[in-house]
């Protein structure tokens, strides 16, 4: 069956899929990155079933295995995790899902979830990416963050076997792709800079809150730039 005279739904589904399968597997990086890091199986876990966006699950155990105060992992966690809140207002318009179901889908609504929705030509394809990549994600994801929180012990230090880089790895391909305008690309640069150069002399987690700086530096100076020529034109 085709979805809505576009893609077809298998074609949809198994992208979902692929997208499901291969991010939720990075989940037992995250599980033996944050048993290493001092949280509980129990912790670990909640972390997955409640706040379920990777990126933030790794800022936040990645400050505290590196001597942050849980005030500061937490704080970076917070502002990375707040770009669900804007993918929300479009998949909300995109979706347009009853008001019944909108607080479960809320919990699905991660970087793997927008991009494959919005990669969809019609609403009925959009909602069957969306709704396929997010339940097969949160399974796998809590799955294996189980597993690897479980053989944490028996895995020993993360960093020599390069799965504590796993998670950060996925999150940068997933995003590369949309970074299509200039803007974009200079917030994302910019970010980079501020969170690596800052990472040497400031406290673990605090370089991650200087880089959430990049986007009102660079959408002020864009501003600045647009007001100054729309006056010289008006000259």
């Amino acid at each position: 069956m085709h979805a809505g005279g576009g893609k077809p739904d298998a074609a949809v589904v198994r992208d979902a899929l692929g997208v499901g399968v291969a991010v939720g597997l990075s989940g037992f990086a995250f599980g033996v990155t944050s048993a290493g890091s001092g949280l509980t199986l129990a912790q670990t876990c909640a972390l997955s079933l409640l706040v379920f966006t990777g990126a933030s699950q790794f800022a936040l155990v990645g400050a505290l295995a590196a001597g942050g105060s849980p005030l500061t992992a937490a704080a970076g966690a917070f502002f990375l995790g707040v770009r669900n809140a804007f993918y929300g207002l479009r998949l909300s318009q995109l979706l347009a899902l009853p008001k019944v179901l909108r607080p479960f889908a809320a919990q699905w609504v991660i970087d793997e979830t927008t991009a494959v929705s919005l990669a969809q030509p019609t609403r009925r394809s959009a909602r069957i990416g969306f709704a396929v990549t997010g339940l097969s994600l949160y399974l796998l994801w809590n799955l294996t963050t189980l597993l690897g929180a479980l053989g944490a012990d028996a895995i020993g230090d993360t960093r020599a076997w390069g799965l504590d880089a796993a998670g950060p790895a996925v999150f940068l391909a997933l995003l590369a792709p949309m970074l299509k305008t200039e803007t974009e690309r200079t917030v994302a640069g910019l970010a980079v800079i501020l969170g690596l150069g800052l990472l040497p002399v400031l406290p673990a987690g605090v370089p991650v809150l200087a880089a959430a700086l990049a986007a009102p530096v660079v959408l002020w100076v864009r501003g600045r730039r647009e007001r100054e020529r729309g006056s010289e034109e008006a000259l």
